[in-house]
């Protein structure tokens, strides 16, 4: 069977004319319905919305928790598999004479700012300072709350969610389409992750089904992000003197200062979309990286720069000496205090990363394969998981180290752990420093906050639309951008309405459910075609589309 040529035609029927001209009516109208059900219900019926999501996510981690830690383990396998062993490794995406389109630089720029760049700026202060209060070694007492001797502990656990099982989700499905899409000539969307496995059969229904699923992931994947964001975004523009009307009572985030945020930012992200890769997206990812750099030079110079060392080296070792053990480890509940903490701990926190990263691997995925064509899977992989990696590190090392070492010595009290997670950065920077220089720093975190939030954004509505257009980028594709731009936003903020961060999030766990499958499917059929690849070259078969 690995005699014959594989399969290098998959025929995705679009429209001729008319508004979904270059569209595939199926995936793009039953996703924008699917979409418009769930905006509709989470504004109109608010507290329906949350208990029922809250019911379904309920179920899903109590059933499904062990999958989803197996699968994004089996996910590093496969990817970093591929990378090291030769014969794979140095395989290009496309064919042999193929060259980059992007430097590295912009490469990276551009993957690391639709990846997590939103999510590092929250959560680098937020996630050490509270797994340095409390996380599995504490729970199980081999580690003291908020003591000098959990602050490894908290880094590994840190560097757990935000490392190589998060990257390498989205790794996997940009590593298979571009595989599929750029030696194969396959359409650049999801279905074609599974040609070798179901063939085309993906022309039909199970293809429609399958972009379906995937776009759905991605717009919850990508809110729950953009939720983070948002509320970060409100709290900063109210510490650089806004207006006390962007907040509430309890120092959150108001409805009326969630709209402003959003129609900011959904506003400027449709306008990137519409520009492209090469440009908008391009030029907002180099900006949003290098105003990232100024302020990692910031805590380098200004912070607790030795005992951010201290934890990044130390987190570091431990993380990689600890990581087979973790990748597999599972917690159920067994009627003790301690088993039930633990899997409660790990549902809350492991199993909802591990969802997000999955939920929002469709849209990084397709957006990693579209600017990597031409590099070794080796070089992808490198670039895709171990260097954004440890820029994680470093970024959390440096900027939740401070925070820590701040609050380790008593000097900042609870100015900065009591603060809520939307403000802990914002926080940090009024206790290290004069009132106006905190003010030009909160600025600083302010526009970048902006730049990643449009920056992820505008690469959504992009890669929705491709999906949506059989793996085309399509010129007349203006009005279902605009679509996408207004649907992402209302989706956002209804869902932040309807119960705050927490819906959005249990909504995601929800739609990343199906995806998962998806993705594990995704990852066999890329060994298949690889190993049978690789005996059509033995014997002289070509494995191009020509």
């Amino acid at each position: 069977m690995s005699n014959k040529p594989p399969l290098t035609d998959l025929p995705i029927k679009t429209s001729d004319d008319g508004f979904y001209e270059g569209f595939n009516k199926y995936v793009a109208i039953t996703s924008k319905i699917l979409i418009a059900v769930l905006i509709v219900w989470a504004i109109f019926l608010p507290v329906n919305a949350d208990a029922v999501l809250k019911e379904l996510n309920n179920g899903i981690l109590k059933g499904f928790a062990s999958w989803y830690i197996y699968v994004s383990a089996c996910f590093i396998i496969v990817c970093v598999g591929l990378a090291i062993i030769p014969l794979t490794g140095r395989l290009k995406l496309g064919t042999d004479d193929r060259k980059p389109e992007f430097s590295r630089f912009s490469w990276f720029s551009m993957m690391f700012g639709a990846g997590i760049g939103v999510g590092m700026l929250t959560f680098a202060t937020a996630e050490p300072m509270y797994h340095f209060a409390t996380n599995p070694n504490v729970i199980m007492g081999e580690t003291t709350a908020s003591g000098a001797d959990n602050v490894t502990q908290a880094y590994v656990w840190s560097y757990m969610h935000w490392g190589f099982s998060a990257w390498a989700c989205y790794s996997l499905v940009g590593l298979s389409l571009a595989y599929f899409s750029f030696r194969r000539g396959l359409p650049l969307t999801i279905r074609s992750g599974l040609a070798p496995l179901f063939g085309k059969s993906l022309s039909g229904v199970l293809g429609h089904v399958v972009d379906v699923v995937a776009v759905v992931a991605t717009i919850l994947g990508v809110a729950q992000t953009l939720g983070f964001g948002v509320e970060q975004f409100v709290s900063g523009l109210h510490r650089v003197g806004f207006g006390d009307w962007l907040v509430g009572a309890d120092s959150k985030p108001s409805i009326a200062g969630i709209l402003v945020a959003l129609v900011i930012i959904m506003g400027a992200s449709t306008l990137s979309a519409l520009s492209g890769v090469g440009k908008g997206i391009k030029w907002l990812s180099n900006l949003n990286m290098g105003l990232s750099f100024i302020i990692l030079g910031f805590f380098l110079i200004f912070g607790s720069t030795f005992f951010g060392l201290g934890a990044l080296f130390g987190g570091l070792f431990e993380y990689l000496i600890q990581l087979p053990k973790l990748l597999f480890t599972v917690w159920k509940p067994d009627g003790t205090e301690t088993g039930d903490a633990l899997a409660g701990w790990q549902g809350g926190w492991s199993v909802f990363y591990w969802a997000w990263w999955i939920a929002f691997a469709p849209f990084v995925g397709v957006f990693l394969a579209r600017i990597s064509a031409g590099r070794s899977i080796r070089e992808y992989v490198l670039g895709s998981i171990i260097v954004p990696s440890l820029m994680c590190f470093v970024w959390f090392a440096m900027v939740g180290g401070t925070a820590i070492d701040l609050t380790l010595n008593g000097t900042a009290g609870d100015a900065i752990s009591g603060a809520g997670q939307q403000n802990q950065l914002f926080a940090m920077l009024d206790f290290m420093l004069s009132s106006g220089i905190a003010w030009v720093m909160a600025a600083i975190v302010v526009v970048l906050l902006l730049t990643y939030l449009v920056t992820t954004a505008d690469s959504a509505i992009l890669i929705v639309n491709t999906i949506n257009a059989a793996g085309e980028e399509k010129p007349s594709s203006r009005p279902h951008i605009i679509f996408w731009g207004v649907a992402l936003s209302l989706t956002v903020g209804g869902l932040l309405i309807a119960g705050g961060v927490g819906a959005i999030q249990k909504a995601m766990v929800i739609g990343a459910l199906p995806f998962s499958l998806v993705m594990a499917l995704m990852g066999v059929a890329l060994v298949k075609a690889i190993i049978r690849d690789a005996i059509r070259e033995k014997n002289g078969i070509s494995q191009f589309n020509d």
